[in-house]
């Protein structure tokens, strides 16, 4: 794997995301996630997942610079219904998926560990979907996630502005479980891996299938529709400023065309 670690201890299995400096969520590092499910969904022996970011992020959002090379709105909703396909693939996976989030996790990263069943965090970690600043949407279902954790209020300020909040603001919201120091975030993930790793394979394959159930046909029809918008808002002459001005280090100027 090029973005990717993993390391199996005492029932655990252990990923690593490793792809500096940002951690940047790639179409290449989705497709090595997806083949590692694959892979550890024949390993009798990993009953708990715990993914962690390596150096300074959990994943600090997308690759934005992949986002110059697709051509129209067609491929970006094409890459986003990807990406969403995935995420589901995590969030109904049959072995429960812990993150360990330090550092940042921002657009695609957040919506990263949104599919996670349970999310910890650093005290000081940000955590946001700020996509529009870059005259764009989430497209990795973040725009359905996200009011499911900290209602609907508080998604609509989070991503009308762009602003990220805190891992203590996260635990506050609903968004994370915990928050610990930077020092702790580790120890603490393994220690509540390990606890659950000695629960039932089968109890615990069934209360993930039990909590997919909250997720009725509006939800889905969410989805879909994100990655529709995803696409036309991408052609838009707004989302050509908001990505030129990310990559050339600017403040945006957007017109509403």
């Amino acid at each position: 794997m090029e973005y990717l670690k993993l390391a199996v201890e005492d029932h655990v299995a252990f990923i690593t995301i490793n792809r500096a400096p940002a951690n940047a969520l790639s179409s290449g590092m989705i497709k090595e996630i997806s083949e590692v499910l694959d892979e550890l969904s024949q390993n009798e022996e990993v009953r708990v997942i715990l993914l962690h970011g390596e150096g300074r992020f959990f994943s600090a959002g997308a690759d934005i610079k992949e986002f110059t090379q697709i051509e129209d709105g067609s491929a970006f909703s094409a890459l986003a219904a990807n990406g969403q396909a995935v995420l589901e693939k995590i969030e109904k996976f049959p072995i429960p998926v812990i993150a360990a989030v330090h550092g940042a996790a921002l657009g695609g990263g957040l919506e990263l560990a949104m599919s996670c069943h349970i999310r910890l965090v650093t005290e000081g970690a940000k955590l946001g979907l700020p996509e529009l600043q870059l005259g764009l949407i989430p497209g990795f279902a973040g725009t359905q996630r996200l009011p499911r954790y900290v209602g609907t209020a508080k998604a609509a300020e989070m991503l009308f502005t762009s602003e990220p909040i805190t891992g203590v603001e996260a635990v506050q919201y609903g968004l994370a479980n915990r928050a610990y120091s930077d020092e702790e975030l580790l120890s603490k993930a393994k220690e509540l891996a390990f606890k659950i790793a000695k629960k039932s394979p089968l109890a615990l394959k069934a209360i993930i299938e039990q909590l997919n159930y909250l997720k009725d046909d509006s939800y889905y029809k969410g989805v879909a529709n994100e990655a529709a918008q995803f696409g036309k808002i991408f052609e838009s002459d707004d989302a050509k400023e908001g990505i030129s001005a990310f990559i050339e280090k600017r403040e945006p100027i957007f017109i509403g065309k």
